[in-house]
């Protein structure tokens, strides 16, 4: 960890030397020149709430990242441009997503705002299925997600593993949302809890949908990677129609598919087993790679329609479903403990299935001990093994061991409806309520459930997560004067979460388990009737706040003060100061003040999770399980009911903005306390085993090592943000930087190693920034550049920091006709990739870092055609 003060000081010069030579260029431009008429198109929006607009407006070929964008994020006063709110907000428009090859959401926005990470997951229990997302290196639930300013449903999944920052997130599923739906992105990058409630702590991201009553557009993607793998194929549309004679309907649907990749080397054991003369042995063993995604339907519909003279019915709603299938790890058919060896390898181990008749396997049919030599189990003694029906290897099943595939089928629906207007007196009003609600149904093929001996499944059904929640908002809004903005609100939220039951064979515990075979499905343990259940959380919320500005437009400043209660662990206050002075025509300062807080879930609260992982120093695999703090084994090592996170947010920026040079700096700071994640791993004992058996995690029977969630250590995290941008005939140029250092500032040392601890600091980029020029050839043909610059990270898995990396992505695109559009292009051009992990061959075959912030399948080529009407 760098020292955290000098650094972000060596930053701020060299921040105030960038702003003194473009205020200088821009000065000697206004001297030489007459200012360049305004050609950016604003946007409009007509709420002056929490809700997004409705507008009909065509998409622009080209459009400058910052000039006259409105947003309605941040504020329940009137709209406004941009470099004109107190807090900095991104817009990113819905051409920023468009000139990409990929159609994940989240894979766009990591190319687009370099203070959000996303990466690929391969190996990551449930994370692989709907992946984590960090705001400014925080948790992916320190950011609340808005879809056009209602607040959105979190992903059933919690990210059990993480590489450290997410271990034990639950956040929302932004991949759930196609592009194409897209009008703009806001992302408020700054603390806003006192405004939007819980999780705001990062900021805030807000899903503008599109609304158009007519028109539309369809796209066709393909691509695939340099490798020759990868292939990744959609289809998506957009249309508009009329709701009545003044309203509007707006659908958007997307259907896509991708291929797996493999990234892997041979595992030296695989490679050993297969000199030995094993010929069922893969190659590679174990795959590392992005997962395959199948049959990824995404059904989004936006409306609105005047009730009255004075009111607006609004809504908007989604259906999408997925299945996702990504690899586990390589089990060796000589040494995977409580499978085929009880002993580390030294002989296999051998079931008797002799039934003394009370369904008691008593040992009596005397089965031979099969030594296993230089990787060769004995054969003549295996060979008696096989011949004899009362004695059983799994060998006989998978003589080359197996490779689980685990994944899951994901189900993610919502509803929103309100109605929102204003009385004759001026004062505006919106009631609304919500539904959401998302669904990861898992399944676990190609393993086994070794008590269960010969007799055991080889496909499993482990159970669901499901999480649902229900909102219901009123807000109100009153100009008292054109300078004076008076507002507040109710909110009442329900959340749940599910764990549903797996089939039995999932988490049964078989006859052969007395013998030291393994119970429940391997590699991802299913969940039993004593730990399946449902737990909920309600809580309500009273808020306001007020914004004055000044006569001249020069400053303005806003107070916001929020009361809220959850059933669970009782009542937090939040506030916030904001600010912002225009000291000449085009330059000004922001800042703001402001308390935050994350109250933990009822998944967090409750939930239960085992996972396979591979142990550095043992060089083996072993069963960690995360458990809920409220167990009686967590309690005896710490454990105590979850609280809420807290937190104090610091921001002081500037903004220069001359018409064709814009350029923002904005610094912060996250003070985050009695943060919640999970702890270290702890050992457990025989009696802490029997004990979470009897709670119903049937799989603790083969746990090595427990964790749990506690609030049990603070954070500072702190850094800066520019944005610039300028735009000349033709032509715009624009540069995005962001750094962001974190530092565990207090931790209990009996709950929180060093590796913990460096995974909080250094898992995710400290400094990230790219370079982007768009620029028009002609009318009909246009092309974009841009380079990414990745800082290092740590890897918790391989023990290793991996060295920063530059990537080139490039674009083409040919207006064949008005309607028609072909591009071509590519992501990571160079076909550049993350250093080769060195202990790839005697670890477990991943050649490169599986946490790579931007991947690590190389260069992605694509075409893309769109016919527009």
């Amino acid at each position: 960890m760098k020292v955290n003060r000098l650094v972000l000081g060596f930053w701020s010069l060299a921040l105030l030397g960038l702003l003194g030579g473009g205020l200088g260029v821009a000065l000697a431009q206004e001297e030489a020149t007459p200012p360049a008429d305004e050609t950016a198109e604003e946007e409009t929006a007509a709420d002056e709430t929490d809700d997004a607009g409705e507008t009909d407006k065509d998409e622009t070929d080209q459009k400058a990242p910052f000039g006259e964008e409105i947003v309605v994020t941040g504020s329940r006063s009137a709209p406004r441009s941009i470099t004109k709110t107190m807090v900095p907000i991104d817009v990113i428009s819905a051409d920023d997503f468009a000139s990409q090859g990929d159609t994940d959401v989240s894979n766009l926005l990591r190319n687009l705002a370099p203070s959000y990470n996303v990466n690929s997951q391969p190996i990551s229990d449930a994370a692989t299925v709907v992946r984590p997302a960090n705001l400014r290196n925080l948790a992916p639930d320190h950011t609340l997600v808005l879809v056009n300013g209602k607040r959105r449903h979190r992903a059933a999944v919690i990210y059990w593993l993480g590489n450290g920052v997410a271990d034990g997130a639950q956040g929302p599923d932004i991949s759930a949302i196609p592009s194409i739906a897209l009008r703009q992105v806001e992302v408020l990058r700054d603390g806003a809890s006192a405004q939007y409630g819980s999780d705001a702590i990062a900021g805030v991201m807000n899903f503008i949908l599109k609304d158009a009553s007519s028109g539309g557009s369809v796209e066709v993607r393909g691509g695939q990677y340099s490798e020759g793998d990868g292939t990744a194929a959609s289809i998506a549309a957009n249309f508009g129609l009329p709701l009545g004679s003044d309203g509007f309907a707006n659908f958007s649907m997307e259907y896509g598919m991708s291929d797996p990749t493999s990234r892997s080397v041979q595992r030296d054991d695989a490679a050993a087993l297969i000199a030995a003369g094993n010929t069922a042995v893969a190659d590679p063993a174990q795959i590392w790679g992005s997962p395959e995604i199948e049959d990824d339907i995404k059904l989004w519909v936006n409306f609105g329609s005047l009730v009255g003279e004075s009111a607006q019915f609004y809504g908007h709603g989604n259906y999408v479903t997925k299945t996702v299938t990504g690899g586990f790890y390589f089990r060796n058919p000589n040494t995977r403990a409580a499978v085929f060896s009880g002993d580390g390898g030294d002989t296999l181990l051998i079931g008797d299935l002799i039934d003394a008749g009370d369904g008691i396997l008593d040992g009596s049919a005397h089965c031979p001990t099969v030594n296993i030599n230089n990787n060769v189990p004995d054969p003549s003694a295996l060979a008696q093994v096989f011949a004899d029906p009362n004695c059983f290897s799994f060998q006989e099943i998978f003589p080359g061991g197996f490779t689980p595939n685990f994944g899951g089928d994901l189900t993610d629906t919502s509803i929103v409806g309100g109605v929102r207007g204003s009385t004759a007196g001026g004062i505006n009003w919106d009631a609304s309520a919500s539904y959401g609600s998302s669904e990861v149904d898992f399944f676990i093929r190609n393993t086994v459930n070794a008590s269960l001996g010969p007799a055991t499944p080889t496909e499993f059904d482990p159970g669901l997560y499901a999480q649902r929640e229900l909102n219901f908002n009123f807000d109100v809004s009153y100009a008292i004067t054109p300078t004076l903005n008076l507002a507040g609100g109710l909110e009442w939220r329900d959340e749940e979460f599910e764990i549903g039951i797996g089939q039995v064979e999932s988490y049964e515990i078989g006859p052969l388990a007395t013998q030291g075979f393994s119970a429940a499905s391997n590699g991802f343990p299913g969940f039993s009737d004593i730990a399946a259940g449902t737990w909920n959380r309600s809580n309500y919320a009273i808020y306001a706040d007020i914004e004055k500005s000044g006569q001249d437009g020069k400053w303005t400043t806003g107070f916001a003060l929020r009361f809220e209660d959850f059933e669970d662990f009782g009542t937090t206050t939040n506030g916030k100061i904001s600010g912002r002075y225009q000291f000449t025509d085009h330059f000004q300062m922001r800042g703001s003040v402001s308390t935050g807080f994350r109250a933990p879930t009822p998944g967090q609260s409750n939930a239960f999770n085992v996972s396979t992982e591979f142990d550095l120093v043992a060089m083996e695999l072993v069963n960690n399980g995360t458990i809920p703090s409220s167990s009686r084994v967590a309690e005896l090592r710490g454990g105590q009911p979850l609280q809420a996170e807290e937190s104090v947010n610091f921001a002081l920026g500037a903004v220069w903005d001359d018409g064709p040079f814009t350029l923002t700096m904005d610094y912060f700071r996250i003070d985050l306390s009695d943060r919640l994640g999970v702890t270290q791993l702890f050992s457990l004992t025989q009696a802490e085993i029997d004990q979470l058996i009897a709670e119903g995690i049937t799989g603790a029977a083969n746990l090595q090592n427990f964790r749990f969630f506690a609030n049990d250590f603070d954070t500072e995290t702190a850094g800066i943000d520019i944005v610039a941008t300028y735009s000349w005939t033709n032509t715009v140029l624009s540069f995005l930087f962001n750094h962001t250092e974190t530092e565990v500032t207090k931790f209990n040392p009996d709950t929180l190693d060093a590796t913990r601890i460096q995974e909080l600091q250094e898992a995710l980029p400290e400094t990230r920034f790219n370079v982007s020029v768009n620029h028009n050839f002609t009318d009909r043909f246009r092309g974009l550049a841009r380079v990414s610059y990745y800082d290092e990270w740590f890897d918790s898995e391989d023990g290793q920091v991996y060295g920063g990396k530059n990537l080139l992505d490039l674009e083409a695109s040919f207006d064949v006709t008005k309607s028609i559009e072909f591009s071509i292009g590519g992501q990571n051009v160079l076909d550049e990739t993350p250093d080769e992990n060195p202990g790839a061959r005697a670890g477990v075959g991943n050649q490169y870092s599986q946490f790579s912030p931007f991947g690590f399948n190389g260069a992605f080529y694509y075409g893309r055609l769109k016919f527009k009407f």
